[in-house]
């Protein structure tokens, strides 16, 4: 297990690509909330993250929304 594969973002990232890659929509948004969660849970309601999101956080967004596209034209 690598230093960055510890921090709990890191593993939900790693599950979320999981669920998107088995096209797991619900599982996936609960997935990209908790992990919404785990960056922003330090600092307050009124802190302001300087952060970037990692390239591998933006394409799993990415693929979030083309999944949620592909099941919305799919109902």
């Amino acid at each position: 297990m690598t230093l960055n594969e510890r921090r709990l973002g890191d593993r939900i990232l790693a599950a979320l690509d999981l669920a998107l890659e088995q096209r797991h929509l619900e599982v996936a948004e609960h997935l990209a909330r908790a992990l919404e969660e785990a960056l922003t849970r330090f600092g307050g309601p009124d802190a302001v993250d300087h952060r970037d999101l990692s390239t591998g956080m933006i394409q799993a967004f990415e693929r979030l929304s083309e999944l949620r596209r592909e099941e919305h034209s799919l109902s």
